[in-house]
């Protein structure tokens, strides 16, 4: 007992420096071990990182709250370098489940930022990553009852919006004034594109149809929390009303975004006053818009009946537009030689259809059983592709297989193939997952650090998600967990990606509504773009290597912004795994 006791004694003292010379043995914080900074669920798999040319033979788990080591264990060595060539070791503690705040311990290495185990570590950030579509919000005042201490004046009442001479028509010539409020900011800056809108809708509502339960007792603390309809679906409402008024009633075609000519500067939106135009009707955003609708209105009809019919007209219209027009794409720069003024701002100019077709059919077909749209999907390629703004395809697959026993009249061979092609990509993202330095399937290949990197470990996720919802085979899962694993840490850069979330997050994003308000902290709840070797933005990186390449000044929009189509699947991945902790399947 004794020895145990000096023991103890020891190992206090050589965290705290609480001997009796308080600093000749402390433990000073490292940032070279990675790890999930926010913390892990008791039965997950839990791994950190280190980087080190030397031996990592040992480390400890220290509880913070009883001064106490709590856990030993050893480390081994990973035997692939990272991309930059670092040598990497290996701390698993998965077999260390008690509720608690903890520290990683390295004997002459230094500690870890700290980080919690509990069955609800995800459940706030869940909340703050669907709360962060609250804070996007057009065309209202947002309180300090909602906002806190983010409270803001509204901006963008859109009542006044000109049609641009690449959208007129007859019924609606050049110049025409039209009202289309509500909606989200896209992403740092302050417009409002349908082509982001779709997959983003579109992921939000599926998440909303895989775990209902789980949202209908999530509050959100936005205007609408006291209503009957899950604050989920009322933050997804306020985009929908949006793009409703994007459809020209005349024809049923549907204008590409809600745009000033260009970027406003980095003030608050009430300050934002240029002139806003609707701009060129499309058969992206045509497709796009179809699909929304068409999943919105089953997603709202046990809610509001009578919506549900107005969103499927609107779909049906969408998708006649689009046959009688399937090749109108939106070329910006086309456009800007034909007509004035020229318009700068995002152009999300998808040349490759064949996705969107894809997807407007499943979700209409999921929604009317009309073999018309199943004529579209029964030669359809059906090969797995993580899905992107500009590749959705799978957003209607995905669909098809959650609604798969309700779709009789779909031969039960196609589906299977679907279910193959499915569990064979998420085999290859999992595989590669166990090898990589991080150990994550992120960032086993280097072309997913691209533009908005973070979005594709939180689509890998998803996918990883819906194979386990599938299969039932835990792997994947893990594998899912793993790569929040890196969202929220434990990568090559050291960050988590989150504002708000962990112990070394981005202060500085690319977003409008946080850097024209320098006095406060960044909004919370917003996952980063991530790491991206092209730096298009030209800013200070402190590295080109393609994980590392991560800069967190306001003018990296091409490593540090943030935008609604990346919010929404890191919203999916963390909601679904805290869900599937709750609910226990």
């Amino acid at each position: 007992m004794l020895i145990k006791s000096l023991l103890a004694f020891i190992a206090g003292s050589i965290w705290n420096g609480c001997a009796t010379d308080q600093n000749s043995n402390s433990l000073e914080l490292n940032e070279s071990i990675r790890l999930n900074q926010l913390g892990y669920l008791p039965e997950q798999n839990k791994v950190a990182i280190v980087l080190s040319e030397e031996s990592v033979d040992s480390f400890f788990i220290y509880d913070i709250e009883n001064e106490k080591v709590v856990f030993e264990g050893k480390g081994q060595k990973n035997e692939t370098k990272t991309l930059s060539g670092k040598a990497s070791w290996k701390l698993d503690f998965s077999a260390f489940s008690t509720k608690g705040e903890y520290e990683i311990g390295i004997p002459e290495l230094g500690k870890s930022y700290p980080f919690i185990i509990h069955p609800q570590v995800y459940e706030k950030l869940g909340k703050a990553s669907l709360k962060a579509f609250y804070f996007q919000r057009a065309s209202i005042d947002l309180p300090e009852e909602y906002g806190g201490i983010w409270a803001r004046k509204g901006g963008h009442p859109d009542d006044k919006v000109a049609i641009h001479p690449s959208a007129a028509s007859k019924t609606r010539p050049e110049g025409t004034i039209l009202s289309s409020p509500k909606g989200w900011y896209d992403a740092g800056d302050y417009n409002k594109y349908i082509v982001n809108s779709g997959i983003t809708m579109g992921t939000l509502m599926s998440l909303y149809e895989v775990y209902p339960e789980y949202f209908s007792k999530q509050n959100l603390s936005i205007p609408e929390s006291s209503n009957a309809l899950p604050d989920i679906l009322d933050e997804v409402l306020w985009n929908l009303d949006w793009m409703l008024t994007m459809q020209d009633p005349a024809d049923g075609g549907v204008y590409h975004k809600l745009t000033t000519a260009k970027f406003e500067g980095m003030v608050e939106p009430h300050l934002a006053t240029n002139q806003r135009y609707l701009v060129s009707k499309g058969t992206a955003a045509a497709l796009d818009f179809a699909a929304v609708m068409a999943q919105a209105a089953r997603i709202f009809k046990p809610f509001a009946p009578e919506n549900a019919v107005v969103y499927l007209k609107a779909a049906e219209k969408a998708w006649n537009w689009a046959k009688q027009n399937p090749e109108v794409y939106y070329r910006q720069n086309d456009l800007n030689e034909a007509f004035e003024p020229d318009i700068v701002t995002g152009a999300y100019g998808d040349q490759n259809l064949s996705d969107e077709w894809i997807w407007a059919a499943s979700e209409l077909y999921i929604s009317t059983h009309n073999l018309e749209y199943w004529k579209i999907l029964e030669s359809a390629n059906q090969d797995y592709l993580l899905p992107s703004w500009s590749q959705v395809k799978w957003m209607g697959f995905y669909s098809l297989l959650r609604n798969e026993n309700s779709l009789t009249q779909i031969p039960q061979e196609w589906l299977s193939m679907l279910k193959i092609n499915l569990i064979t990509a998420a085999d290859s993202y999992h595989q590669a997952g166990q090898v990589q330095p991080y150990l994550s399937p992120m960032g086993a290949n280097p072309k997913d650090f691209i533009w908005g990197s973070n979005a594709v470990a939180s689509n890998q996720g998803i996918l990883l998600l819906e194979a386990f919802k599938l299969s039932g085979k835990a792997d994947y899962l893990h594998s899912a967990k793993a790569n929040l694993d890196y969202i929220l840490g434990r990568n090559a850069t050291g960050f988590s990606y989150v504002t708000g979330f962990g112990s070394k997050t981005p202060m500085h994003p690319h977003h409008r509504l946080a850097t024209s308000r320098f006095d406060l902290p960044p909004l919370p709840g917003f996952m980063v773009g991530g790491p991206n070797p092209s730096q298009q933005d030209k800013c200070d990186y402190p590295s080109d290597v393609p994980d590392e390449s991560f800069t967190d000044l306001a003018c990296s929009y091409a490593s540090n912004e943030i935008a609604i189509n990346w919010s929404a699947p890191f919203a999916f991945l963390v909601n679904a795994i805290q869900a599937i902790e709750t609910s226990g399947k």
